[in-house]
This record gives C-alpha cells, sequence and structure tokens, in this order.
C-alpha cells in the first residue's frame, strides 16, 4: 500500500530538498537546534563499567563517573570517516568533543529531529580530506524543513512501526543465512562421514572424532594418503591464498578480496609451488579448518604445508572431511602451541590423523550429491543476501521520504489491523 502524498506543496530554495509541504515552515537548522559539541574527556576516564555512558562520535565509548547532558537527544558524529553519522541518547550521559549534541530550540520530537539529520547526508559537508570532520557553523545554516509539532509525532509513530517491520525481515533474511549455513556444513559432514545410503551398514571406525562409518569404507592414515612436497615456487606463478571459509582460491587474491589481512614478502622464491589435486594447509589456521583442495597451478605461503596425493583418490573429498566440525577439532587437537592464535599444525602430526574413506567410485557419487545440495543451499542464501541491502535502501528511504513531507503520513493511525502486514511503501 502506497501513502499519499500532501494536496499542496511549495518550492524551498533549497538544493537538497526542492519542496515541501505548504503549510510547512522553511529555515537554518540552526533555528531548530543548537549543535554543540560536548567536552572532552580522555580515555583514562573511560571505562568498560560505570554509572554515566559516553558517547562519541560513533556512538557508546564506554562509561565515566559524570555527565554532561540529561534527556533524549540526538548526536551527530564531529571527525573521522564517518563524521555525520546520527545517534540517539538518552537519560543521563557524558557527550565527548566528537559528539555535537542536537539540543532543541523549537518544539521538537527528537526522532523526526534526528532521522531529518540523517535524511540530510551530513558527511557530504565534511571540510577536510586529511582527518574528515564537520563544521558545527556551516551545517547549522543548512535550510531544513519544520512541521507542526502533531505532525512531527505522527512522523515518529510512524516510523517506529514501519521500521520495525522492515527490521523484522531484515532479521529473518540474517537468521536465514545463518541456518542455510548450518544446514550446508550439516549436509556435508553427513556425506563426507556417513555416506549417501542410509541403509548401509555401519561398523566402529575406532576413531573417536569419526564414531560409526559406513562398514566397506577404508579406515587410513593421511600420511599414507599425502607426501609432504616442498617444491620452490615459480615467480610466474599466481599466489594463492587458504581461507577458512572458501578453501583455496583459484587465482591471486588482492586484499580487498581476502577475508584477513595478509602480508606478503616481495621474495616470490620463498614461495612453495602446488599443483592440482595438491592439499594445503595453513598451519597456524589448520584448527580453524584452514584447508583446501588444489585446482590450479600456482604457489602458497611457506607458511603452508603441501601435500601431494600418493594414492588414486579425489583431493576434495578429503578436503570436505577436514573442514568438517569434528575434523576440525581434532586438528585441533594435534596442534602445538602454548595458546590459540600460537597454535600450528605441522606435518609429523597432520600425517598421523586417521581419516574413513569410501572407494573413488563413491567419492565421486558423493562430490556430485554434494555439489546438488550446495548449490541450491547457496542459491537460497545469495537471495537472502541480495534482499537485505534492498531492505536497507527502503528502510532508508521511507525515513527520508516521511521526515522531509514528501509522503503524508498524517492518516495511518487510522488504518486497521487487517491491513497487509508488509512496510507501507515510499
Amino acid at each position: 500500500m502506497s501513502l499519499p502524498r500532501y494536496k499542496e506543496y511549495r518550492n524551498t530554495g533549497l538544493d537538497w530538498l526542492p519542496t515541501v509541504p505548504f503549510h510547512w515552515e522553511v529555515c537554518a537548522l540552526k533555528r531548530v537546534a543548537n549543535l554543540k559539541s560536548g567536552e572532552t574527556i580522555t580515555s583514562e576516564q573511560i571505562s568498560e563499567t560505570g554509572k554515566f555512558p559516553v558517547y562519541g562520535g560513533n556512538g557508546l565509548r564506554g562509561f565515566t563517573s559524570a555527565f554532561t547532558h540529561e534527556g533524549r537527544f540526538a548526536l551527530v558524529g564531529r571527525q573521522g570517516a564517518l563524521c555525520g553519522n546520527v545517534n540517539y541518547s538518552s537519560g543521563q550521559f557524558w557527550a565527548s568533543e566528537h559528539a555535537v549534541v542536537a539540543t532543541p530550540i523549537k518544539p521538537v520530537e527528537m526522532t523526526w529531529l534526528g532521522e531529518l539529520l540523517r535524511a540530510m547526508d551530513l558527511n557530504q559537508y565534511s571540510v577536510s580530506a586529511a582527518q574528515p570532520g564537520l563544521s558545527v557553523e556551516l551545517i547549522s545554516n543548512i535550510g531544513v524543513p519544520y512541521p507542526p509539532l502533531s505532525e512531527q509525532i505522527r512522523i515518529a509513530l510512524f516510523l517506529d512501526r514501519e521500521t520495525a517491520k522492515i527490521d523484522t525481515l531484515i532479521a529473518e533474511q540474517e537468521k536465514l543465512i545463518v541456518l542455510l549455513a548450518e544446514k550446508r556444513q550439516a549436509a556435508i559432514s553427513h556425506a563426507v562421514t556417513k555416506g549417501l545410503n542410509p541403509n548401509a551398514p555401519m561398523k566402529d571406525s575406532g576413531v573417536a572424532w569419526l564414531g560409526e562409518v559406513p562398514a566397506h569404507w577404508e579406515i587410513i592414515r593421511l600420511g599414507c594418503l599425502f607426501r609432504e612436497v616442498n617444491e620452490p615456487g615459480n615467480e610466474s606463478l599466481p599466489v594463492l591464498s587458504v581461507s577458512i571459509h572458501d578453501g583455496v582460491s583459484d587465482k591471486e587474491l588482492d586484499e580487498n578480496e581476502m577475508d584477513r589481512k595478509v602480508s606478503r614478502s616481495d621474495d616470490r622464491s620463498k614461495y612453495k609451488a602446488v599443483a592440482p589435486g595438491d592439499l594445503t594447509y595453513n598451519m597456524m589456521r589448520a584448527w580453524q579448518g584452514g584447508f583446501g583442495s588444489v585446482v590450479v597451478n600456482g604457489m602458497v605461503s611457506p607458511a603452508y604445508v603441501v601435500a601431494r596425493p600418493t594414492k588414486g583418490f579425489l583431493t576434495s573429498h578429503v578436503e570436505y572431511l577436514l573442514r568438517t566440525p569434528s575434523a576440525v577439532a581434532e586438528m585441533k587437537r594435534h596442534s602445538r602451541g602454548i595458546t590459540d592464535f600460537r597454535l600450528r599444525l605441522y606435518w609429523e602430526e597432520f600425517k598421523t590423523i586417521q581419516v574413513a574413506l569410501p572407494a573413488k567410485a563413491e567419492q565421486y557419487e558423493i562430490a556430485k550429491s554434494i555439489e546438488r545440495e550446495t548449490r541450491k543451499l547457496d542459491s537460497l542464501k545469495a537471495e537472502a543476501e541480495r534482499a537485505i541491502p534492498l531492505l536497507k535502501e527502503r528502510r532508508s528511504a521511507l525515513i527520508a521520504a516521511a521526515v522531509t513531507g514528501q509522503i503524508d503520513v498524517r492518516g495511518f493511525m487510522t488504518q486497521t489491523a487487517a491491513e497487509s502486514p508488509e512496510p507501507i511503501a515510499a
């Protein structure tokens, strides 16, 4: 259901907002609210617990023993790349020098004011490239709409209701993504540890982390399947990466494509060569599932172990197996180190780990089944991931339209509970 527009509009003379409802005022922001930075506070005065919250340019920073303001206010970030962002505070709190507090001069409903400030995209008025920051004087002189207080209240109530609906939809999509990831992992884990035939006779593997496996599967040490290789790399080959989420890359990734920051050496002679069919893992992240089967010729970090198959089997099958939660726990048990971030899984320990392996023909069938199932689940996940930014855009557009008078929400309170539960579109 679309909300109506006001019957009459008038020109504002403002670049950022050409028209407003005819009966709304237009004035400088400084006539609506006084914008003033908070008080200086040192990091030593801020702690994780305390009586009064401390708000900085990006929201809550911690707690302290005194307060500078009392009540509900909109706060605007004053410095940094995110300057211009808007947060809310309430009760007694300390506003730091990096937060600009909007104190009403005219009668104001604070949600309307805060969301108006957000809709103005104040970050565009940053005055310094080296250290972005807002000029309070500059933004105070920007022209803004000012509706009657009764309409501000209606707008705030409308936004509370409608954004709650959109937020619920976003939360449902985020929950779905988590559930799909869990289902994906469960499907892979079951296939590579129990097989595809639910009626297959089972046996005790004799390996604690494996439990029961199909009776015809072979229990074998990884050292019988692979041998460690340390061949020098070739400068013409790409440097491949191993992700705990996606396995081995099929190309050299730039910094933006990696799941964490990695330092690379300019001396590529230190890297190890890998070939299709190899299994490689990051010694420092094996306990997190940092394994992968190689599909292209390339090089990997000297911090990786490269294991080359000595028998006929699918390396990808072993990768799937070693990335299951129970296998990852086994990797951690075999890793050496005082604390988690110092754990290392060396070849000597890796090769002693036992796995259950079906015949190669069955490995192919399992691989096909995993591919079919994960393709369906990944498609559903992609749909949910696409929906979230669209919902967030819809939320932002709805808020901006309401606080600037581009839609008329005055009658929304008369709508009945029998109406569509979908959020009202701007």
